[in-house]
């Protein structure tokens, strides 16, 4: 007899106290240890995704989180609306503390640096004034470096919080050592010689407050991108029905909460709700909003025996449902769960900053003791070695390396907000390099989303604008979204429309109404055909045409005879083809990606100027045909299959990018190496992504492109100067040949190298 294991249990755990990557990648090799467990953990997220045996339980894997020196728990469900959440919590904090350290900073700095260099400018109570002014900077505002470089020493380990927290507190323990006890009696100096190399006169507490405010500015700055992070989780659980109208055994209804809706109860769906549950419709007609999770802009129409999804909106009639998926079970939920997964699979995307750090930290303070320990045995002064071994420190203080990711991050913001680009963090670089493939959404972002006429055929003997005058007065009582393209389209019209009576939506076909004395009927073919009444043959032909070129047809009869036929669809926009010109003269390969049926497609890619091959979608890549060389239009894309194109294609060897705007898209956004969303779009598409479009024009994705790697490439030389100024100015430093104080100098100097270099980004042309 063959025995089944039980399954594997998932957890989502909330890490606290993780500052960098080297903290990611501790805590992730120690449930890594646990028996049974295997993990990866997000530093932009802070949280763990563990997969865990059964014998393996929640208590364990925080215990072993606990050991590595950082607090852990089981991630709670989306707070309500309004509630402060950890990531909000976490941003206030640390803004607080920005602002503590820049008040203080200014002046302390004005200050600081014209009594070191000017001593006789000195007055009675001068020190007290500066301890004063740096104390709140170097405790207070200072003390989440303080505290991770404790919790790192308790377990014998380092991180870039050690190297900040020792030369803040390096500094100024100096600082005040030179102001009590060397600088006593003193009024002036000698000349440049003692100034450049004598143990006294330096006054170094604007160091530890520029180290401080400027790496605060950059927690802050990941802060409030965790929190965006988070935002989009929350908007997907807010997508779904809140309350649902459950329908008893009796016939009687009550509304109760949508989380105490079970599998195989009814319930009631009035126009203008949202469907709570995942089910199949037992009675009643309605279109059907399900552009939110299939990206399809003409609502279908359910009736009785159709299934209908969780988050889906009933427009125009009422339904009776039976619950089938409930709660975690709904298309819904495992929308959130694709979003949650493809963001926690970003953690191996590190920044280059803290990938030596496990190298950079404990080597810079073995230099520091090493110099400090060599000058006293040389038999030098001890205010020689310890300014040697300080200025080792402070020389090192990773300050241009804290500017060099925000700094042109803050560059790049301006010059991407003047073009309509907003890039939300690090990982939009670093992925924007490589990026070989461009996979398009259809519907709102090469399209309008919105239905447009785009083509009215009269019969012989019918005037044009009779055709429209008559079609719009009846459809302008309709909800649908075709008869809003219509109605559109009869109003720009100079003679009023009429409004109809006896107005009768048909779910399915089409409506009906009485206007200027005889009945007007909109809709399908099928309507006509059930009340005897033929399609000319040339309009039948017509019709045929343009739904093949992707448009949706709608017959208009009044007296007993159809008067015509129009045509609606959703438009491109205007800047699509030129956009995927410049896609293509970038080197890029463009794909477009729809839930929308093959004909729309396959006509909108012609437009635009995309491949003319096209495949159906599917959940696996194998039979979906997508393999090595995928189509280069693929149709009929669900959000789970949408993501899994984009999975398809990274193991195909292709780095892609997703463009798109509405909730269907997000799992596809979150899981591509860079996800772009238009800014006209839904809020949890923007949240899932890695950049956003604030302008509704599609030549804003090269733009953005081409922003990112110009931006990257800045980073990246910002990067390699703080780390070559380190190498070469600590040998300089250890041999005592810089004082702290010019070490401090040729640090800030570093430090606005890089801001200058980071601000040739707001000159950009795209």
């Amino acid at each position: 007899m063959t025995v089944t294991s039980p399954p594997a249990a998932e957890y989502e755990l909330v890490i606290g106290g993780m500052t960098c990557a080297s903290c990611a990648a501790r805590v992730q090799a120690r449930l890594n240890q646990v028996d049974g467990v295997t993990a990866t953990v997000n530093i932009a997220t802070e949280r763990a995704h563990v997969i865990a045996a059964p014998q393996v339980s929640p208590a364990d894997l925080v215990r072993a989180i606990e050991t590595a020196g950082y607090a852990a728990e089981l991630a709670a469900p989306p707070p309500p609306d309004g509630e402060v959440t950890a990531d909000e919590a976490a941003v206030r904090r640390l803004r607080g503390r920005l602002i503590v350290a820049l008040v203080f900073f200014v002046p302390l700095t004005d200050l600081s640096i014209v009594l070191s260099v000017f001593p006789w400018s000195r007055f009675p109570g001068w020190q007290w004034l500066l301890i004063a002014l740096a104390a709140p900077v170097a405790t207070w505002a200072a003390w989440p470096f303080h505290q991770a470089a404790l919790r790192n020493a308790r377990h014998l380990s380092s991180s870039m919080d050690t190297l900040v927290s020792l030369g803040i507190l390096a500094a100024c323990g100096w600082s005040v050592y030179a102001m009590f006890v060397l600088d006593r009696g003193r009024t002036a100096v000698s000349g440049l010689a003692e100034l450049a190399h004598a143990s006294g006169g330096g006054i170094y507490l604007e160091v530890a407050a520029s180290v401080t405010t400027f790496l605060l500015a950059g927690r802050l700055y990941e802060a409030r991108a965790r929190r965006t992070a988070g935002q989009a989780i929350r908007d997907l659980a807010a997508s779904g029905a809140r309350d649902v109208c459950v329908l008893a055994d009796d016939g009687t209804e009550h509304q109760v909460p949508a989380v105490s809706l079970r599998p195989g109860q009814r319930f009631v769906i009035r126009p203008g709700e949202r469907i709570a549950a995942d089910g199949e419709v037992l009675s009643g007609q309605s279109a059907v909003d399900r552009s939110m999770m299939t990206g399809e802009s003409v609502p279908a129409d359910a009736a009785a025996g159709d299934a209908v999804t969780a988050g889906t909106i009933a427009l125009t009639g009422r339904l009776i449902v039976r619950a089938a998926k409930v709660g975690k079970d709904t298309q819904l939920a495992h929308l959130i769960a694709m979003v949650e997964r493809a963001q926690a699979e970003k953690a191996g995307v590190q920044r280059l900053a803290d990938r030596i750090c496990a190298v950079f930290v404990p080597a810079v303070l073995a230099c520091a003791a090493v110099t400090l320990a060599g000058w006293l045995l040389a038999g030098s002064p001890a205010e020689h070695a310890v300014s040697a071994a300080l200025a080792v420190l402070i020389i090192a203080c990773p300050c241009a390396l804290g500017l060099a990711t925000p700094a042109a991050l803050v560059a790049a913001s301006g010059r991407g907000a003047q073009l309509g680009i907003f890039i939300k963090g690090y990982q939009a670089l670093e992925s924007s390099r490589a990026i070989d493939t461009v996979v398009l959404d259809k519907t709102g972002t090469v399209t309008t989303g919105q239905m447009t006429l785009t083509g009215a055929r009269p019969v012989p003997g019918t005037a044009l604008d009779d055709l429209l005058w008559q079609a719009g007065s009846v459809e302008q009582a309709s909800e649908h979204a075709v008869a809003a393209a219509v109605t559109a389209a009869a109003r720009r019209s100079p003679v009023p429309l009429a409004q109809p009576e006896g107005f009768q939506a048909l779910p399915g076909l089409g409506a009906r109404g009485e206007v200027a004395g005889h009945e007007v009927i909109v809709g399908r073919d099928r309507l006509f055909a059930d009340r005897g009444m033929s399609v000319p043959p040339d309009l039948a032909a017509w019709c045929r045409s343009r739904e093949q070129a992707g448009d949706t047809t709608v017959l208009v009869a009044w007296e007993e005879k159809i008067r015509g036929a129009l045509a609606v669809a959703d438009t491109v926009k205007p800047s699509a083809p030129p956009a995927v010109a410049a896609l293509h003269a970038l080197g890029l390969r463009t794909i477009l990606l729809t839930g929308d049926n093959a004909a729309t497609a396959q006509a909108v890619a012609a437009a635009v100027g995309i491949g003319d091959r096209a495949v159906p979608a599917r959940p696996t890549a194998a039979s979906a045909g997508i393999g090595v060389d995928p189509a280069d239009v693929i149709s009929g894309a669900l959000p789970a299959a949408k993501a899994q194109v984009i999975a398809d294609l990274e193991a195909a060897g292709r780095c892609v990018a997703m463009v798109g705007d509405g909730v269907n898209d997000a799992p596809a956004l979150a899981a591509a190496r860079l996800g772009l969303a238009l800014g006209s779009g839904t809020d949890v598409a923007i949240c899932a992504a890695d950049m956003i479009l604030l302008r509704d024009d599609l030549q804003a994705v090269p733009d953005a492109i081409a922003l990112a790697r110009a931006t990257f490439r800045t980073i990246r030389r910002n990067l390699a100067w703080a780390f070559c100024y380190n190498l070469l100015a600590l040998p300089l430093a250890a041999l005592g040949l810089l004082n702290p104080l010019i070490a401090a100098a040729t640090m800030t100097l570093s430090s606005v190298f890089v801001v200058w270099n980071s601000l040739r980004l707001r000159r950009f042309a795209a």
